[in-house]
């Protein structure tokens, strides 16, 4: 029952135009090709700080944890380095237009 109810919006998910950008814009991981692998990658943090890092490589560079191994404290610090890059950015960009 559970899986009848996560699948179809996990495959919804996936198909937001933020995660297709994401997608099209680094390079995945994922080898199996499953709709799960993929979420978990996008969750885990290492591959969004990688992209995050190609958009802004002058950002201070922060150790991710690249064993999250279904670890929610884990995943928390590397998508809260993600956070931090992403507001780095835009008050530099804020500050650089005014």
């Amino acid at each position: 029952m559970e899986n009848e109810v996560f699948t179809p919006l996990l495959e919804q998910f996936l198909l937001t135009p933020l995660v297709c950008w994401v997608k099209s814009v680094g390079h995945s991981t994922v080898t199996d090709g499953s709709k799960l692998s993929e979420y978990i990658e996008l969750v885990d943090g290492i591959y969004l700080n990688e992209i995050m890092f190609e958009i802004y490589p002058k950002a201070t560079v922060q150790r991710t944890n690249k064993k999250v191994n279904n670890d929610p404290t884990l995943r928390i610090q590397n998508l809260s380095i993600v956070i931090r890059q992403i507001k780095a950015y835009y008050q530099v960009r804020h500050f650089s237009f005014t």
